[in-house]
């Protein structure tokens, strides 16, 4: 029996079962960094082609795509779309944009199996790509006409990806009133930050990103040899004693929110190839993982830090589990307080939370994030982690449409049963490409 075809389980996957059998992303690279000559939509195609050919799965089935992108301004119509079909996807294939802010890669995720479960498709890819040093800078009353005195630029990054519409003022601010509610102080922050940087360092190190990322080749320009990028460029920026010297960001006196336990402005794309359990043994696909349940929370915008806390219980009663089955989580390092505040309300164990660092050590580009952990949180046995037959991913954003009853803040959650047995065989073989 070929490794393919032991690898499926059938005995284990029902027919509109949700099986991820390729994933992919590209390294996160730093604001105006080494990703930067890039734009979102090139970044998108590079992680959705790797993605599906780690998943030996032709462009050709691909039967629709839901890709997360926050910072459209300037990259034309349909990002998706366009990102879809640089990787080669046929142009007869639907593809939906979903801006669901820093979730809008795990949304689009949700999408992905939603339309396996009610039959809709069978292959489908999702995930999520951003490019913020490419967002431009917006002359917001230049149409109207330009007349006497200064006109202002609007900086189209904090406008559109980080900036709370409803009570006007940065995400930052919204980190320091969580800090305040639930009594998390500088220095618990700063040390989460520091975890953080040696977890994904050490991870690094360990070769446990190696099976995910996908190196990525950038042109050097004017006659210049072109380069590889593959490593997450926050990771050579860490130091220690630095990080815990950084002045407050957002509050001047009796701030704790710094840019050091905050997550960095980042570039990247990652994607996942989901497909239905009968598509799976029909093609003898290996498979990861299987999708059994998700979950979106809401609460106050200015809230949207603890929407995990809301969300994760959802998913779990929605899996049929109980918490103590729960074996890993990752929860968005948006900021440390985030991580921080959220294991603090469901009493989780530090251990078993973002376990190869997160947002605040390897970036956290808007539209990918959501299905960068995803994508992260699948290998995390790879190399020195125990396999697990649990994982959850916790996420969080702004919900900013007019239609919402009322404004809202909304996490998403998705469960995963793992084979850890297939993952092993999927990791060696992706490493080897």
């Amino acid at each position: 029996m070929s490794p393919a075809a032991a690898a499926v389980c059938p005995d284990s996957i029902e027919a509109r079962d949700v099986c991820i059998v390729g994933v992919a992303r590209t390294p996160m690279g730093g604001f105006l960094g080494s990703l930067s000559s890039l734009s979102a939509t090139k970044l998108g195609s590079i992680a959705i082609g790797s993605a599906l050919k780690r998943a030996n799965v032709d462009p050709s089935l691909v039967q629709e795509v839901f890709f997360g992108n926050v910072l459209s301004a300037n990259l034309g119509q349909a990002p998706a779309r366009q990102a879809a079909l640089g990787a080669g996807i046929p142009n007869t294939v639907v593809c939906t944009t979903i801006n669901k802010v820093c979730a809008s890669g795990m949304k689009a995720t949700m999408l992905a199996a939603q339309s396996i479960q009610l039959g809709i498709n069978d292959v489908v890819v999702a995930g999520g790509m951003e490019s913020m040093s490419n967002v431009p800078k917006y002359l917001a009353e230049a149409r109207k006409g330009s007349r006497l005195g200064h006109d202002s630029l609007v900086d189209g990054m904090l406008k559109d990806g980080l900036w709370d519409a409803y009570n006007d003022y940065g995400m930052g601010v919204c980190a320091e009133l969580c800090a305040e509610q639930h009594k998390v102080t500088r220095e618990e922050q700063d040390d989460y930050a520091v975890q953080s940087f040696e977890r994904g360092i050490a991870a690094h190190d360990a070769g446990a990103f190696s099976w995910e990322i996908v190196p990525v080749e950038v042109s050097g320009g004017r006659g210049k040899p072109s380069t590889i990028v593959d490593k997450d460029e926050g990771l050579g920026k860490f130091d220690a004693a630095k990080l815990r010297k950084l002045r407050p960001s957002f509050k001047e006196t009796g701030g704790t929110v710094t840019a050091g336990n905050a997550s960095s402005i980042s570039d990247g794309a990652a994607a996942l190839v989901l497909v239905s359990g009968e598509k799976a043994i029909k093609l003898g696909l290996q498979v990861i993982a299987k999708i059994t349940g998700y979950a979106d929370a809401a609460q106050a915008p200015e809230l949207f830090t603890t929407s995990p806390a809301i969300a994760i219980p959802k998913a779990i009663s929605n899996a049929g589990l109980e918490a103590s089955e729960v074996d890993y989580y990752e929860i968005n390092e948006a900021f440390a307080v985030v991580s921080l505040a959220n294991m603090k309300l469901l009493g989780l164990n530090p251990e078993k939370v973002n376990v190869n660092g997160g947002a605040v050590s390897l970036g956290h580009p808007l539209g990918c994030s959501g299905a960068r952990i995803l994508v992260t949180l699948l290998g995390c046995d790879v190399i020195g982690v125990e396999a697990k037959e649990w994982e959850i991913w916790s996420w969080w954003c702004l919900q900013w449409g007019r239609r919402c009853i009322s404004p809202s803040c909304r996490a998403s959650v998705i469960f995963f049963y793992v084979w850890p047995n297939v993952r092993m065989e999927h990791c060696e073989r992706r490493i080897s490409l």
